[in-house]
């Protein structure tokens, strides 16, 4: 059995994520996949809106029809690169092979001698975290970015009204 391990912070989970788990089952190389939840210790602000069991939420119920097995996994954030991937491995049940895009997390994998594969990136000027939470500050079309499911669950927890409320200020703009 071979399992996979793909981190992301899921500020929301959206269709770019989605993709990049229907690429890696396609891929056919793994049997299981833990997604990482990164910086699973912070929620409530303009960068990190959603809680770690919010996104464990939106992850299982987004994945429900995908084919493989799947594990969420809460990893909190350590601010040292160097000991990071064993953090990681400390948080996960043990896999094989690690899926990333990102720079640093392939490089901090590769030196703790970890496989690394990447995929192609999905309507990345758009789907991006960063373009979902703005969408939803200012009332834009989000919901077309996102998994039904994640739809719901945002709705669920009243998340439009906490993300426009954690970016607001209370600066008179001196």
């Amino acid at each position: 059995m071979t399992r996979g391990c793909y981190i992301g912070r899921f500020q929301p989970f959206h269709n770019g994520h989605r993709s990049m788990v229907e690429a890696i089952v396609d891929d056919g190389h793994v049997d299981e996949l833990v997604l990482g939840i990164g910086s699973a210790d912070a929620s409530h602000s303009r960068h990190d809106p959603f809680t770690a069991g919010e996104r464990i939420m939106m992850l299982t119920k987004s994945l429900v029809d995908v084919d493989l097995v799947t594990y969420a996994v809460p990893i909190e954030d350590l601010d040292r690169n160097s000991v990071w991937v064993s953090h990681v491995q400390s948080m996960s049940p043990d896999f094989d092979v690690a899926y990333s895009n990102n720079p640093l997390v392939i490089q901090l994998f590769e030196e703790a001698g970890v496989e690394v594969r990447q995929s192609p990136m999905f309507n990345r000027e758009v789907l991006e975290g960063s373009e979902v939470r703005e969408r939803m500050i200012k009332d834009g079309n989000w919901e077309s970015l996102v998994p039904d499911a994640v739809a719901e669950v945002v709705e669920e927890i009243d998340g439009i009204e906490r993300i426009q409320r954690v970016s607001e200020t209370d600066s008179n703009g001196v």
